[in-house]
């Protein structure tokens, strides 16, 4: 049974946290670079909160947009 738990170890710690430990080393010599990724999921959301405000927009101004103040049908 240890090594069954040793192999999990092994798994995360030497395998799965490597790009970790790679943009941890990073860091010390380029902030920007070690935080490229935070910088792309960043860019991401606010563009997809950018198309989800303008969907809205567009569903307001055609009239399409149901505006029921009760979540279900038995709170009627």
């Amino acid at each position: 049974m240890k090594a069954f738990f040793e192999g999990i170890q092994y798994l995360f710690v030497n395998i799965l946290f490597a790009p970790l430990d790679f943009l941890r080393s990073l860091e010390l010599t380029s902030w920007f670079a070690a935080n490229t990724i935070n910088w792309i999921f960043m860019i991401i959301c606010a563009s997809a909160m950018v198309y989800w405000i303008k969907q809205l927009k567009i569903f307001e101004e055609a009239g399409t947009e149901k505006q029921d103040t009760t979540a279900h049908s038995f709170l009627k």
